[in-house]
């Protein structure tokens, strides 16, 4: 079994990759911040659901995507913040993605929350990635 250096980036490779295939579902190895990513891209709309199947030994998380007329609610996904290049951003410096039409995502002291969240809490983070 080969080991992952950046997990976040792996899930979010994963879920790209489904969402371009218009695959309906997508199972994905499980840990806690990726489960934390997917409470938030369920919250914001861009998945239908997801849920962590513990059952097995390896947990995994299984994302449903949203497909709207035949094509998936996620367009693209970036990773912003990678282990070769940390990016934190202030309350104040939190970027708007396609004008607010997307979603950051950070990774604050209370925990994932969206950008939009996070400026409404005035708190700073780590800026995992980007989703439009």
């Amino acid at each position: 079994m080969s080991t992952v250096t950046d997990p976040i980036a792996d899930f979010l490779a994963r879920v790209r990759n489904g969402a371009r295939a218009r695959q309906p579902e997508m199972l994905i190895p499980y840990s806690k911040i990726k489960a934390e990513i997917a409470r938030i891209l369920k919250e914001e709309g861009y998945i239908s659901d997801y849920s962590v199947d513990m059952s097995g030994a390896h947990p995994r998380i299984k994302v449903i995507n949203k497909l709207v007329d035949r094509s998936s609610a996620i367009v693209g996904l970036r990773r912003v913040s990678r282990p070769g290049l940390r990016r934190y951003v202030g309350a104040d410096e939190i970027p708007r993605v396609l004008g607010g039409m997307g979603l950051a995502i950070l990774s604050t002291s209370r925990g994932i929350l969206s950008g939009r969240e996070a400026r409404k809490q005035k708190i700073g983070g780590e800026l995992l990635a980007y989703v439009w």
